[in-house]
């Protein structure tokens, strides 16, 4: 029987107030678990930002934002060890419908497209 992999988007807030030691430890930590259990598609860390409420009162998070595949029994010990984590304020993970991957590559494919042409008329321009 093959096994199921399917794409998560997973959404943590790690509190800032501890320091950026701590901060940076906790999304390490996230990030190795991450990727030694599914497949990393795309990380975006958002860095602090205000919060749109007080969280424990405080208002601001560090937002980090990660794209992977992975069996479907993984997202839920991911959530399962957010929650147990101090550090983290919020977190949420959820199934893409499509495949992460393969959109991720058909945007690059598209920029690259689109890069060459924009150097197509630059040297067309400049051969007027």
């Amino acid at each position: 029987m093959e096994k199921v992999i399917n794409s998560y988007e997973c959404l943590f807030i790690v509190d800032v107030t501890k320091g950026e030691t701590v901060t940076d430890a906790t999304v390490n930590k996230f990030m190795s678990l991450i990727e030694a259990n599914a497949e990393v598609v795309d990380v975006v860390k958002w860095g602090k930002r205000r919060l749109a409420y007080l969280i424990n009162d405080m208002p601001e998070g560090y937002y980090v934002v990660v794209t992977f595949k992975a069996e479907p029994s993984f997202p839920s010990e991911l959530e399962r060890l957010f929650n147990i984590d101090e550090t983290v304020m919020r977190s949420m993970a959820i199934k893409l419908e499509y495949d992460a991957a393969a959109k991720k590559a058909e945007k690059l494919a598209k920029a690259e497209a689109e890069k060459a042409e924009v150097a197509e008329e630059t040297v067309a321009a400049d051969a007027e």
